[in-house]
């Protein structure tokens, strides 16, 4: 049976911690005019350079935001989820989008447009705060992903790089990460050759640190990656 996105917004199980500050009555005006989309694998949700005219929050499934680099190489900056809210920062700051937004694999959106969104802002002080603490975060990962390509060499930053995606998206039944990545999507995101990761991969697999089968991938050691990666809060 195929998935359908809850027609009312009180019904719906994501967790957005800035919805659970909205009244009764807010939901309702979300519900009534929020417009649900999907998306099949691979498409572009928000294009960069585009000015979004409201914001998405995933419903299901998983995108990666992706920056187009001077050597005409895309570069993989941050991941999302369900519950995330897409395109926000963009809408606040009234700026294009810094980065496309794809899909990994299917995804379930709801549409929220930009007047709806500053309405709650100004009139609900929860949903505003979250926000901004959202807001936050999102910029600490997206600095912390900044200052790592910086400071860590490839090795280290692949351990991170596995962990954050353990700790963002978990393990499915078989234990293996609940994100399925190509190989140069990797490489993306640790910022080397798609040669160079596949070398890595095959060293932490000869090492006994995971487990690799296609897209799949199993964390056997997730403290030994920790050292790996210098992550003295692990």
């Amino acid at each position: 049976m195929a998935y359908k996105v809850p027609t009312h917004c009180k019904d719906c199980s994501v967790n957005n911690a800035c919805f659970q500050h909205l009244t009764a009555e807010e939901l309702n005006e979300v519900a009534t005019e929020k417009g649900c989309s999907v998306f099949k694998k691979g498409q572009v949700i928000m294009a960069e350079g585009s000015k979004p005219s409201g914001v998405f929050c995933i419903n299901r499934g998983k995108v990666k935001y992706t920056r187009l680099g001077s050597e005409g190489r895309d570069h993989i900056i941050r991941l999302g989820k369900e519950g995330d809210l897409i395109g926000y920062r963009s809408v606040l700051a009234n700026e294009s989008l810094s980065a496309s937004i794809v899909t990994l694999e299917e995804t379930h959106t709801c549409f929220i447009p930009k007047s709806l969104l500053f309405d709650f802002i100004k009139e609900n002080n929860g949903f505003s705060l979250s926000l901004m603490q959202q807001a936050c975060h999102d910029l600490g990962e997206s600095g912390k992903m900044i200052t790592n390509l910086a400071q860590k060499n490839v090795r280290q930053r692949l351990a991170e790089v596995l962990l954050m995606l353990n700790a963002k998206f978990g393990a499915n039944e078989e234990g293996h990460l609940n994100v399925k990545l190509s190989r140069e999507e990797y490489a993306n995101m640790v910022g080397t050759a798609t040669e160079t990761l596949i070398r890595l991969l095959s060293d932490f697999k000869q090492e006994g640190l995971i487990e690799s089968k296609v897209k799949m991938i199993r964390l056997l050691q997730p403290n030994k990656l920790a050292a790996i990666a210098q992550l003295n809060d692990f």
